[in-house]
């Protein structure tokens, strides 16, 4: 049993109880856990750190059934003084990495993570990233594209109205989408593209032309509504590859904290107190998170060991 603060699906609290077979955790350790709380780690994919595309299925932390897992029940998140959750799913947070900093990492900022370090970012031949929406996850994707070595990194918006912000967050050259021919200056100027929007007209052959032969295109935003089609000919006529990611498994989380601790990253979060979790929502359709809320329980004292 694990005692959380920081809510829903990005947790981070403290260890309260131990199941028998539980190895590496002791009570009063501050673990986080992502979208994720269980899969087979049987198969291929859990074997290589791939969890998220396990072949039986990823078991969400809220509302996810045990049952793919040969458990029971239902998974809750972390609306509550208790989050109950499979060892292999909780991460150790680096000392020096503070807990509103940590929590929305869990997910939206290893959502990002994952795809600019699996994908090379920072090394040879991937110095040249660009980030396409510059909100929750696109601000994440910034920071993280200048802490692991990116030297040239462009963020992209609709508008310049986020242009200043998103230079101080690490981006060193800026495209309003919504400008007259904004793609002609920048063909081919990148190695890496991550789309963090999630707009189902989204001008995706646009996106191609920005990006080098044999580079690399990749979605994380997830669409509510059915994509365009693929445009195959103009991804054999670009060379670039296109794909996807979904969030990461705890060694990647693990990776990411850690990479976070040491160069002391800044997100732009809000702690919001968990009594206002009906406002906080409405503030969430609203727009207003700037970029992250974190919830916090004021009444919550960490369990000691």
């Amino acid at each position: 049993m694990i005692i959380f603060p920081y809510v829903r699906h990005e947790i981070v609290g403290t260890v309260s109880r131990v199941g028998k077979e539980t190895n590496g955790f002791k009570i009063g350790d501050r673990v986080g856990v992502g979208a994720q709380s269980d899969s087979c780690k049987e198969c291929g994919a859990c074997k290589h750190g791939m969890e998220p595309w396990c072949e039986k299925g990823l078991v969400g932390t809220y509302n996810g059934d045990y049952s793919v897992t040969d458990g029971s029940g239902f998974s809750m998140g972390g609306y509550a003084k208790y989050s109950r959750v499979p060892a292999h799913f909780a991460v150790h947070i680096p000392e020096g990495l503070p807990s509103t900093v940590a929590a929305p990492l869990m997910c939206g900022g290893v959502t990002v993570y994952n795809p600019l370090k699996s994908n090379g970012c920072g090394t040879d031949g991937f110095k040249r990233v660009g980030v396409v929406g510059i909100g929750g996850l696109g601000h994440f994707a910034l920071i993280f594209a200048k802490a692991l070595g990116a030297e040239k990194i462009t963020a992209i918006s609709h508008t310049h109205s986020k242009e200043e912000l998103a230079r101080k967050l690490g981006a060193t050259d800026f495209i309003a989408s919504g400008d007259k021919d904004p793609w002609a200056a920048h063909k081919r100027s990148l190695d890496l593209l991550i789309l963090t929007n999630n707009n189902g007209d989204m001008p995706i052959t646009d996106y191609l032309s920005l990006v080098r032969p044999h580079g690399k295109v990749v979605a994380v935003g997830v669409p509510e509504e059915p994509c365009m089609p693929t445009p195959l000919p103009v991804l054999a006529f670009t060379g670039v590859f296109l794909g996807g990611s979904l969030i990461g498994g705890p060694g990647i989380i693990k990776e990411m904290l850690e990479l976070a601790a040491k160069q002391n990253l800044k997100p732009m979060i809000e702690e919001r107190d968990m009594k206002d979790a009906n406002q906080v929502v409405s503030d969430m359709d609203a727009g207003k998170p700037r970029f992250r809320y974190v919830m916090v329980n004021k009444d919550y004292e960490p369990v000691k060991a």
